[in-house]
């Protein structure tokens, strides 16, 4: 088995470390991005069949109110049958009482039919509103299905983008690993496992180490500059390299990134 060559100068180990960092760096924020966007889009989806819900018994309470109110105008057809039949009766009748029982007939079936417009005309009032938040609630809904249709459509592409690059990168870190000392490598993941936002390796900034606000010496900068050891920071137990060292291996990867990102494009 053939044995991996490593960096020799601190230089170098600092340089394959960094690139390391950024690399990982990278899949860090890749793999948070897509943990967001499907939650996006969930939520979307959760509120579409909300609204779905919604509307459906909206619809089912209207056509409820609309068959009270058919149900209404049925019996008011029944009552003005009855009082005309009553009426007719009227005129058959043998003395004053029987005449009386069928005019309380009548009045009553008046009042049945005045009672039934007025809860014809409250329903047709509930109809009426139901109708409106119905239609609001159907723009809404349509909206929504729209947005939900986008994102989702741009949730694939993202995804589909992400995880190309997510494969180039993951390439790329075990790579750089295998330029990297075994003792070192076991110390960049024991400081980035126990980062919260997962840096092992920073530059200074700001006199201090990156994300941190305790300055950090100056004989101990001039130290981190030259690149001949490789230096922790004391208080937040990160690996340093200067600021001017970072960029120009930020520069690097990205280029790089980018280069093979177009090769798999292509």
């Amino acid at each position: 088995m053939a044995k991996k060559k490593t960096a020799s100068t601190a230089e170098e180990k600092l340089r394959a470390l960094y690139d390391l960092q950024l690399i990982d760096t990278r899949v860090d924020r890749l793999r948070v991005v897509q943990g967001e966007l499907p939650l996006e889009v969930e939520d979307l989806a959760d509120e579409v069949a909300g609204l779905t819900s919604r509307l459906e018994k909206l619809k089912d309470e209207a056509a409820t109110v609309a068959q009270r109110s058919a149900d209404r105008k049925s019996g008011i057809v029944e009552s003005q049958a009855m009082i005309k039949r009553f009426e007719e009766q009227q005129n058959e009748v043998r003395n004053n009482r029987e005449f009386d029982s069928l005019n309380k007939e009548i009045e009553y079936q008046n009042l049945e039919i005045q009672l039934a417009e007025k809860r014809i005309r409250e329903a047709e009032a509930e109809f009426d509103g139901k109708a409106e938040i119905i239609k609001g609630v159907e723009e809404k809904l349509e909206g929504r299905a729209v947005d939900l249709e986008t994102k989702r459509k741009e949730l694939d592409e993202i995804v589909a983008e992400t995880r190309a690059e997510e494969g180039i990168l993951e390439k790329m870190s075990a790579d750089m690993k295998k330029s990297i000392d075994d003792r070192l490598l076991l110390a960049y993941s024991r400081i980035r496992n126990g980062a919260k936002n997962g840096m092992a390796v920073v530059p200074i900034e700001r006199e201090a180490s990156a994300g941190s606000f305790i300055k950090i010496p100056p004989q101990r900068q001039l130290d981190v500059s030259a690149r001949k050891q490789i230096i922790i920071d004391e208080h937040s137990g990160r690996i340093l390299v200067d600021k001017e060292f970072a960029e120009e291996e930020a520069v690097k990867v990205t280029t790089l990134v980018a280069k093979k990102l177009n090769k798999k494009k292509a």
